[in-house]
């Protein structure tokens, strides 16, 4: 089967053995997998001592074409969406009893198998109780593929101090600063939320985008709470511009010159928060998945098809598009 390996910095497509259900899990074939910041990211950040070890591609959809899981409520012929990791939950667990969940050792080893960006994948009996959701058939294949990254934006929102249909989210304010297809998903959870949400972004294109999605900008106010979801540190400026005095500031991105950061003393004296927030937990796949289905969440029209035989022109044109989905 073919899937998309990184070899010599660039992504090509290798001929590999289909996965085989030697254990409890499930075999499915992959109809498309969404292109993530993070993927271009690794291929960006990789060298020749680690592209072996990166694994491409994880907001999939696909059909289930094997399973052996009898305690799973999936069957064969069922087009699902799926997250990649998941954590162990279990009590003794230093990160899952502070729900750190993605700093927990399971978190991080866990995987699909060869990659998203591959005919067929190899998932185990976890991920079927922990990361797979069923989705609406009313949805398109490219709207499944954001359970993933909406569950991420979830949790930043969640970190953020906001629970779902907590009447008092409404007496927030939030800026998501940073338009891309993470910028504007979080919006969209925000308002989910019921968080009054605005945006900025210093390209007027992004901002026009945003505008047609019934986000605005007031430069004249200040939030109680900004997302900083743009991988550029000079968003840090204007996260500490627009934030109030004792407010919180969400990091969800990373930054090429990491050792610009948050001046200690503005922290300090204006006794605000710096609160990261990186990947999801079970809990937020399951409402990423209840907000896409209902279509609570909208994502309709956000991505732009590739066939898996032009992924390389798909990264090559993330910068112009908003989202790339590899249809496989």
């Amino acid at each position: 089967m073919k899937s998309a390996k990184l070899i010599n910095g660039k992504v090509e497509l290798t001929a590999v053995e289909k996965p085989v259900l030697d254990s409890t899990g499930a075999i499915i074939k992959v109809l498309g997998c969404g292109l993530c910041g993070s993927d271009i990211v690794k291929i960006r950040h990789a060298n020749q001592n680690n592209e072996e070890k990166i694994v491409l591609g994880h907001e999939v959809v696909g059909i289930i074409e094997e399973i052996n899981d009898e305690k799973s409520k999936f069957k064969v012929g069922d087009i699902v969406a799926l997250g990649h990791h998941y954590p162990c939950l279990k009590d003794d667990c230093e990160f899952c009893k502070n729900a750190s969940y993605s700093m927990c050792k399971t978190f991080k080893a866990s995987n699909i198998i060869p990659g998203g960006f591959s005919e067929y994948i190899k998932v185990d009996s976890n991920h079927l109780k922990y990361t797979v959701y069923k989705m609406d058939d009313n949805l398109k294949e490219d709207e499944k593929a954001f359970l993933e990254p909406l569950s991420c934006c979830i949790r930043a929102v969640e970190r953020a101090g906001f629970n779902y249909k907590d009447k008092k989210n409404s007496k927030h304010s939030a800026l998501v600063i940073g338009l891309g297809s993470i910028g504007l998903l979080m919006m969209k959870a925000l308002r989910a939320f019921e968080v009054e949400t605005f945006g900025f972004d210093i390209s007027a294109q992004r901002m026009n985008l945003a505008n047609r999605h019934g986000f605005r900008f007031d430069e004249n106010k200040k939030y109680d709470t900004v997302f900083l979801t743009a991988g550029n540190s000079k968003a840090i400026e204007s996260a500490l511009k627009y934030v109030i005095d004792g407010g919180k500031i969400i990091v969800f991105s990373s930054v090429e010159d990491d050792f610009k950061g948050f001046s200690n003393n503005e922290i300090y004296y204006r006794e605000l928060s710096i609160i990261a927030s990186y990947s999801p937990s079970p809990s937020n796949i399951k409402l990423s998945s209840e907000l896409l289905n209902s279509k609570k969440v909208d994502v309709s029209n956000l991505s732009t098809y590739y066939k898996l035989d032009d992924i390389q022109k798909a990264i090559e044109d993330s910068s112009k598009i908003l989202k790339a989905y590899i249809k496989i």
